[in-house]
């Protein structure tokens, strides 16, 4: 989940894409970054106070030399008051207003096994059906589930898993 800070960040990032028309451009910008800022080596080196302020943005200004201005200037600020490491958090929220604006909902699934491409376009079309929108899938696995399927879309848990179903059974049993 992503802090407070990032929220604030992403918030004015949107409001700036929303007014110039310009989510593409922002979205190409706060990738890089956050690609930069989840590079491990990348990472310490932004991290580390001892590296001046001015010696972090030369290298950004290296390293991703078509940033636009105004996204420039948010690094700048992100340098200064120490706060990188939200990058990631900003561009991943920032993509998921842009799909919100199309009409997107993007949902996260766990299965236990991995998922085929027909069976990936039957689960997002129920979903879809089910969300009233269109659905991009990021799926996970996790064999811990045993069977069955987890969706969350933003803070809503869906828990189809084989896992959940046994847990829920052993609590009738033991209230019974």
């Amino acid at each position: 989940m992503a802090s407070g800070s990032a929220i604030r960040y992403a918030q004015a990032v949107i409001e700036l894409a929303a007014d110039e028309g310009s989510f593409d451009r922002w979205q190409h910008d706060l990738d890089g970054l956050a690609d930069l800022v989840n590079d491990p080596s990348a990472g310490g080196f932004f991290a580390n106070p001892n590296i001046s302020n001015s010696e972090k943005l030369s290298v950004v200004g290296k390293v991703l030399p078509d940033l636009h201005p105004e996204a420039l200037n948010l690094v700048k600020m992100l340098i200064e008051r120490r706060k990188v490491a939200i990058l990631p958090d900003v561009a991943a929220l920032v993509d998921e207003a842009q799909l919100a604006t199309k009409g997107i909902v993007r949902v996260d699934i766990t299965t236990a096994e991995p998922l085929d491409a027909e069976a990936q376009a039957l689960v997002s079309r129920q979903l879809s059906q089910m969300l009233g929108k269109d659905v991009q899938l990021r799926p996970t696995v996790d064999p811990e589930i045993i069977g069955g399927i987890v969706a969350r879309i933003g803070d809503q848990l869906i828990d189809g898993s084989v896992i959940n179903q046994l847990r829920n059974l052993r609590a009738r049993l033991v209230a019974a």
